[in-house]
């Protein structure tokens, strides 16, 4: 909100006429961008600050009243609003919590004061699910230069800009890039993908080995562009002390144990 507060539909003003109280109101800004004034009839008061809209009245008010002083307070914010969508936000804020009292409706959070981007994100809830690489920011139809990964993952502030109303926010989810651990692993899961989780790592979130388990028969899956690796990995090895044998994972890839059983 550099440059001062604009005005916008559905706040509510409260305007008073220094002497003249029958002139002084409390009214919300209609869909239609304009308020009722006493001598005045609608007035234009969404997209112009309340230093501004002041001017206006004041200059309209003078053809009745002698040297009028208006003041303008902005008592109610409900037209700060932004859009959070996407599949990779684990739930919405809750309304009253977000950003300093932001209520919120399918995705739709109406801030109440100036809120930077890692604000907001900070009560999205849990981001673990999120696909940070392909999240991006719309202001005005246009992507601006925020990376996310930066952002979130490796706290690089410069990469925090404050909110503008009408901001859209796009989270997608970040399905295709988690870790999948399956055989025999005692309980098979799909975990987000961290930099430097290893194949160990992968398999202690699944529970560790079962007793079938072949601890030095485990396979990781990886897509690289059209062609599909199979990558061995001695896991047994690692535990007894040989860590050069582990393999740092990459998004998306498959640990799969292979059993001892036959």
């Amino acid at each position: 909100m550099a440059g001062g507060y604009v005005i916008g539909d559905e706040d509510v003003l409260q305007i008073s006429v220094w002497g003249n109280q029958e002139l002084s109101v409390t009214v919300p800004v209609r869909p239609d961008g304009k308020i009722s004034v006493p001598l005045l009839g609608d007035v234009q008061a969404t997209g112009v600050t309340p230093q501004e809209l002041k001017t206006k009245l004041e200059q309209g008010l003078s053809k009745f009243v002698k040297a009028p002083v208006v003041s303008i307070m902005v008592t109610a914010i409900n037209s700060f609003k932004v859009y959070v969508f996407g599949e990779g936000v684990s739930r919405t804020p809750s309304a009253g919590t977000a950003a300093g009292g932001a209520s919120t409706t399918a995705g739709v959070i109406t801030l109440r004061k100036n809120t930077t981007l890692i604000q907001l994100l900070a009560q999205l809830g849990s981001l673990k699910n999120a696909d940070l690489k392909n999240a991006y920011l719309l202001r005005g139809g246009q992507k601006l230069p925020v990376d996310f990964v930066q952002l979130v993952a490796r706290g690089d502030i410069s990469q925090d800009i404050e909110l503008a109303s009408n901001d859209v926010i796009y989270i997608p989810d970040n399905y295709d890039q988690r870790i999948r651990v399956t055989g025999a692993v005692r309980t098979p899961v799909i975990v987000p993908f961290s930099e430097g989780m290893t194949a160990l790592d992968a398999v202690l979130s699944a529970g560790g080995f079962t007793e079938f388990a072949s601890q030095n028969s485990v396979v990781v899956v990886r897509k690289d562009g059209d062609t599909v690796k199979n990558i061995e990995v001695k896991l047994k090895d690692v535990m007894n002390g040989n860590i050069n044998k582990n393999l740092f994972l990459q998004p998306g890839d498959i640990v799969m144990v292979h059993s001892n059983i036959f």
